[in-house]
C-alpha cells in the first residue's frame, strides 16, 4: 500500500588498487556505504562489528557459508549491545507502551543498519562468484527482474531474496481456500491466517430480500497477494477488483488468481486504495501501526500517521453501492501501544457517514502474541484482531 522505492545509485570502492563500481541496491532505502572495506574469512566478528559500527560498508570476498557465519556472530553482537543499552535504559524490565514500540523500532533499525554493512557483488546475470555459494541467479531475477549488470546488495537482502523464493516456489497453505497462496518477494506473505477467516466467515450483507446473497461486485484494496480476492471469489461475488500500490503485488496477485482459476472474474490494477466506480462490498486491511515503514514490504504493517486506514474511511462513502458494506479489518495493537483511540476511530467513522453494522473479532495466533521476549508482549498477549461491518449512515 505504499510506492516506497529501493535505494539503487552506484557504488565505488577500490580493491587490488584498482577503481571498482557496481550498482547499489537497497529494498529497505539504506544509501550506499561512503567508504567500502573488502573483507574475507580471516576476518574476526569483533573487527566486522567494530567496522559495521563505524559506518563502513564490508564487502564480502570469502567463503560464502563462511560469510552467514559471520553475519550471524555480527547479529549475536548487536543483541547483546541492545540488551545492555535496554537495560540501562529501562532497568532491565519490559514495556507497553508507545515508548517501548518507538525504542523497539530505533532497535530494529540499528540491527538492520549494522547487519547491512556487510554486502556482496552480484556479478552480471547475477552470478555470485564466491566460494560455496548457491545459484542465486533464478531467485534474484524473480525479485529484481531481468540484470542490468553489476550490483552489490547487502548479505541479509540477499538471504530474504532466497528465502522469499522458497515460499513463491512452495507456497503458503490458506485453509479458507484449500489451496496454496504464492507470495513473491517484497509482497506481504499471509502467514496471519485470522485476517483470512474472518473475511471467509462473515456473513455478506443482506440484499433487499433479507438474504445474505453473495454481492455482485467486490472492491478489495490492498490486495497484497490476492488471498482476499480468491476468498471473496470461492465464496460467489461475480466480479472483485483488487488494487495495490505495489507493482509487484500487481503481479503476484494476477499470479495467483491465474493459478487458483479466478482470472477471468477478477480485474488486479496498480492503485492507490480505490478503483473507478462502486461496489456492493469493499474489503480492506490496511497496515495496523502508524510508524514509517522502510520497504514495500513492511508498508504492510506500518503506515505514517495511519494514513491508509484514514482514507479507506473517507473514501468509503464515495465507492459504496447504496446498500454495500465496507470490511475493515484491523488489529487493535495501536490501541494497546497508546499510538491510537477507538474513540478516534468510531469518531472518524461517524463523521465520514458511515456507522457500524456489526463487528466480529478473533485472537491472533502468530508466534509473537505468547513470545515473553518480545518488548511488546504485554501489548500482544492481549491483541484482538476485528472485522469492522460498516454502512452508510443514511
Amino acid at each position: 500500500m505504499t510506492g516506497l522505492e529501493p535505494s539503487t545509485t552506484a557504488l565505488d570502492w577500490t580493491e587490488d588498487g584498482a577503481q571498482r563500481s557496481a550498482h547499489w541496491h537497497s529494498e529497505n532505502q539504506s544509501a550506499a556505504p561512503t567508504q567500502v572495506t573488502v573483507i574475507s574469512d580471516d576476518i574476526t566478528a569483533d573487527a566486522a562489528y567494530r567496522l559495521a559500527r563505524s559506518g563502513a560498508g564490508l564487502l564480502w570476498r570469502g567463503d560464502y557459508h563462511n560469510g552467514r557465519q559471520l553475519l550471524q556472530a555480527m547479529d549475536r553482537r548487536v543483541k547483546r549491545h541492545s540488551a545492555r543499552r535496554g537495560a540501562g535504559k529501562h532497568g532491565g524490565g519490559g514495556g507497553s507502551g508507545a515508548g517501548a514500540f518507538e525504542a523497539q523500532r530505533r532497535s530494529i533499525a540499528d540491527r538492520a543498519r549494522l547487519l547491512g554493512a556487510l554486502i556482496v557483488e552480484l556479478d552480471d546475470g547475477y552470478q555470485l562468484n564466491l566460494r560455496r555459494a548457491p545459484d542465486v541467479r533464478l531467485a534474484c531475477e524473480a525479485a529484481y527482474g531481468p540484470s542490468t549488470g553489476p550490483m552489490c546488495v547487502s548479505l541479509t537482502e540477499l538471504n530474504g531474496v532466497l528465502g522469499a523464493y522458497q515460499w513463491q516456489l512452495k507456497g503458503v497453505a490458506i485453509p479458507a481456500l484449500g489451496e496454496d497462496i504464492h507470495p513473491r518477494y517484497g509482497v506481504f506473505s499471509p502467514i496471519r491466517g485470522e485476517y483470512v477467516d474472518l473475511v471467509a466467515q462473515t456473513p455478506f450483507p443482506e440484499s433487499v430480500t433479507g438474504n445474505s446473497s453473495a454481492p455482485e461486485t467486490a472492491f478489495d484494496l490492498g490486495t497484497g497477494t490476492g488471498v482476499l480476492a480468491a476468498v471473496l471469489l470461492r465464496r460467489g461475488v461475480e466480479r472483485v477488483v483488487a488494487t495495490d500500490i505495489n507493482p509487484r503485488a500487481v503481479t503476484c496477485a494476477q499470479e495467483n488468481l491465474e493459478h487458483l482459476g479466478l482470472a477471468e472474474s477478477a480485474e488486479v490494477v496498480e492503485a492507490d486504495l480505490f478503483p473507478q466506480g462502486r461496489a456492493d462490498l469493499i474489503v480492506c486491511n490496511p497496515p495496523w501501526l502508524p510508524a514509517r515503514p522502510t520497504s514495500a514490504l513492511e508498508a504492510g504493517i506500518y503506515d505514517p500517521d495511519s494514513d491508509v486506514l484514514h482514507r479507506f474511511i473517507e473514501g468509503l462513502a464515495a465507492h459504496l453501492s447504496p446498500a454495500g458494506e465496507g470490511w475493515l479489518i484491523l488489529s487493535d495493537l495501536a490501541e494497546h501501544l497508546g499510538l491510537r483511540t477507538r474513540e478516534a476511530l468510531l469518531e472518524r467513522i461517524t463523521a465520514a457517514g458511515l456507522r457500524v453494522h456489526d463487528r466480529h473479532d478473533t485472537a491472533p495466533r502468530h508466534p509473537r502474541a505468547s513470545d515473553t521476549e518480545d518488548e511488546l508482549h504485554r501489548a500482544r498477549g492481549v491483541e484482538v484482531t476485528s472485522l469492522w461491518r460498516l454502512r452508510l449512515s443514511n
